[in-house]
């Protein structure tokens, strides 16, 4: 490497954001109770009609790459209840160093209070590098509605993903136990792992649901009624309700995804999220 790349490779720019809110019970409804931003994420919070803190995450650097780092720390304190979603889908780009980019999330959700997490779509791109995790800790009795979706390149524009590396990881615990685990790693030419058909069968988008709540139990059959053939629900436990879909492409995953989230969310649905 000559002296020039090498400048110009280790004055690469790297994204840096930061996103505190915390919400607390007023009255009838939830308002903010601390808030921070610093860098590139940014948050508002859309007026609506509930009693909900609406909370809506924007990355202004326009998605992640090698080296970026997003830290995100969100709570809902006692019977509050809080919505997050974001205003687009999040990307991840194509990294030109072995350095991932990283999204770290942290959850609380203390007694009686509910927290919906509802990012729109993660979009993978060839040659990506990024990690993310989802910490979740819930006091007994807090109610919890978890939807990540991933995109595995863009279909429409013909995007395959014949590099990549890809790291998530999702821990939920209940009064500090472990009630929910999960871990996927995908690595080298993602579009022919996924296309085995013990694997994708070729799908290109995909969806993991967790709905934690003292009802969970009751969501069952009705859940299952609303699933495609590439869809299937599960009960962990009494109040541990998972899902998982598997779509052709992003749009037929939402058609899929949309009247799940309404039923385990009392019939709401962040904007963003409209087809």
């Amino acid at each position: 490497m000559t002296q020039l790349a090498a400048i110009t490779e280790a004055a690469q720019p790297r994204a840096r954001g930061e996103v505190e809110v915390s919400a607390k019970r007023r009255g009838p409804a939830s308002v903010i109770d601390g808030l921070k931003m610093a860098g590139s994420m940014k948050a508002l919070f859309p007026r609506t009609d509930g009693d909900a803190l609406d909370v809506m995450l924007i990355n202004t650097a326009g998605g992640v790459t090698g080296g970026d780092g997003v830290r995100l720390a969100l709570g809902a304190g006692a019977d509050a209840e809080m919505t997050v979603t974001t205003q687009a889908a999040e990307r991840a780009y194509a990294a030109r160093d072995a350095v991932a980019g990283r999204v770290e999330t942290r959850l609380v959700v203390e007694a009686g209070a509910r927290l919906n997490w509802l990012p729109q779509e993660t979009i993978l791109f060839n040659a990506c590098h990024f990690q993310r995790s989802l910490s979740v800790d819930l006091a007994a009795g807090a109610r919890f509605l978890m939807v990540e979706p991933l995109i595995l390149g863009r279909v429409a524009m013909g995007e395959h993903l014949r590099a990549g590396r890809f790291r998530d990881r999702v821990s939920i615990r209940r009064d500090g136990r472990p009630i929910y685990h999960d871990a996927v790693r995908l690595e080298g030419d993602i579009s022919a792992a996924t296309a085995k058909p013990a694997v994708m069968n070729g799908a290109r988008a995909m969806v993991a649901v967790v709905f934690a709540a003292p009802e969970a139990e009751a969501y069952l059959e009705r859940a299952r009624d609303l699933m495609p053939e590439t869809g299937g629900v599960s009960l962990l436990a009494p109040d541990l309700l998972v899902c998982r879909i598997v779509a052709e492409d992003g749009f037929a995953l939402r058609k899929a995804l949309v009247p799940l989230i309404r039923l385990l969310n009392r019939d709401e649905i962040p904007r963003p999220w409209m087809l």
